[in-house]
């Protein structure tokens, strides 16, 4: 139930505001590559805990173009209740531009489980599942707004046709170098009882500061508040699971 990344995308899972990723230029090839690791206290995607409330252990690189192409991938630790599924690997890829000064983003993902194994007869669900999506940010100051819509012709579980909306901003307060942020989001599923919710909104608060590390990188740290509307007996139908309820969430990134 990979419920980040955006490129955050994709756009993820760890701490909502995400640290900006260091480049490294290929030669003249006109690729960067992206790196970062992280140390979470969850891992929460749209609000829903995917490690069971334990700690996640997660890292990200990506490859762009500067016609504005780009390729990724990310991987984590995960915790189903009743499933042996222990990793999440998502890859992605897309389209990058620039008009009339938003930044756009056009890309699909795949969300992938190779450590799972599906009993024989079919008593538990297929978890791999993929996405298509677009995006768009815009700076206006201290303050970056962003969008986003994501589409799944068949979503976690095998679960129907997903559709999901969210939107925030990002704060450079100028205070401390603490940079505030705010998401909220809505998630549609066709097939909820297959899923395990009924559609619900989630929503987070997260501050975050980075602190550069000479000639090594830079550690970004942040914590945030995060919650859903989901009540007890309808997280996860039936197991009254607590992955759907408030929690705080700190990280440690770092990006070389």
């Amino acid at each position: 139930m990979r419920m980040l990344l955006a490129a955050l995308t994709a756009l993820a899972g760890v701490s909502l505001a995400q640290p900006s990723q260091a480049q490294i230029a290929l030669g003249e090839t006109g690729v960067t590559l992206t790196t970062t690791a992280t140390y979470a206290s969850d891992y929460l995607f749209r609000g829903i805990s995917q490690t069971r409330s334990r700690m996640a252990y997660q890292g990200a690189t990506e490859a762009v173009h500067s016609s504005g192409v780009y390729v990724g991938g990310f991987i984590s630790n995960v915790n189903f209740q009743g499933w042996d599924a222990r990793q999440e690997i998502d890859v992605y890829g897309g389209y990058r531009v620039t008009l009339a000064d938003f930044n756009l983003d056009f890309g699909g993902i795949g969300y992938l489980y190779p450590g799972y194994t599906r009993p024989p007869g079919g008593a538990s669900p297929v978890l791999d599942y993929a996405e298509f999506y677009v995006k768009a940010t815009r700076e206006i100051g201290p303050v970056n707004l962003l969008a986003a819509f994501n589409y799944s012709p068949n979503f976690f579980g095998r679960s129907g046709d997903g559709f999901y909306v969210e939107g925030g901003a990002d704060w450079k307060t100028g205070v401390w170098d603490l940079t505030l942020g705010g998401r909220v989001g809505y998630q549609w599923i066709q097939r909820n009882a297959v899923f395990g919710t009924p559609d619900y909104a989630w929503w987070a608060i997260t501050v975050t500061r980075e602190f550069p590390v000479a000639n090594i990188g830079t550690i970004v740290a942040s914590i945030g508040y995060y919650d859903t509307s989901i009540s007890k007996n309808e997280c996860i139908y039936g197991t009254n699971q607590n992955i759907c309820d408030a929690r705080a969430l700190a990280s440690i990134a770092f990006r070389f």
